[in-house]
């Protein structure tokens, strides 16, 4: 497909999103895991991900998260982005995906999904919009609607969520406050 069609593409699968599904290492953050003195494993996350966040939930798309690591760290982000839906230590990611989709009551055609491995495949396979990052591994990229220009948490969250709001049409009134 031409660059110009794929791009086409991609636009027309981010408008329908209705509930934008993030994985968390390597996307929400750049899949490092620093451990300190006491056995805790610590992330970094990026600001300007968060914000994004944000922004595309205050646009009327909603937010998830479905990683299969455990962390309380997770859940405290989250908190702090108002991220309502969170599924955390499941394997099968598929399990989380399907108390999702009866939570919100949208099909998985109104779902974007970013990941970055093979453990996501079940979901980006699924979803209406699939998405990996620049490090994700060969076979998901290779299956993803779209790839980010940008890193794990490194703006790569940003990135899609700017995508989603610009292909709904709603980018430029969530920037709005902040032009007055």
């Amino acid at each position: 497909m031409s660059e110009p069609a794929n791009q086409l593409a991609h636009m027309q699968r981010a408008a329908a999103v209705k509930v934008m599904i993030f994985d968390v290492d390597g996307v929400l953050t750049d899949g490092s895991l620093t451990y300190g003195p006491d056995g805790e494993a610590t992330k970094t996350f990026n600001v300007l991900d968060g914000l994004g966040i944000q922004l595309l939930q205050k646009s009327g798309v909603a937010t998830a998260i479905i990683s299969a690591r455990q962390s309380p760290i997770v859940v405290r982000r989250a908190a702090d982005l108002g991220i309502m839906h969170v599924h955390q230590g499941i394997h099968d990611k598929r399990v989380a995906f399907a108390k999702l989709l009866e939570a919100t009551g949208v099909s998985a055609a109104q779902c974007g999904y970013i990941g970055d491995d093979v453990i996501d495949l079940p979901l980006l396979l699924q979803v209406g919009f699939a998405v990996t990052v620049p490090t994700g591994h060969p076979e998901v990229q290779y299956r993803a609607h779209y790839v980010t220009k940008a890193g794990g948490g490194r703006g790569a969250v940003r990135e899609v969520c700017d995508l989603v709001m610009r292909a709904q049409g709603t980018y430029d009134a969530a920037l709005a406050p902040y032009f007055a």
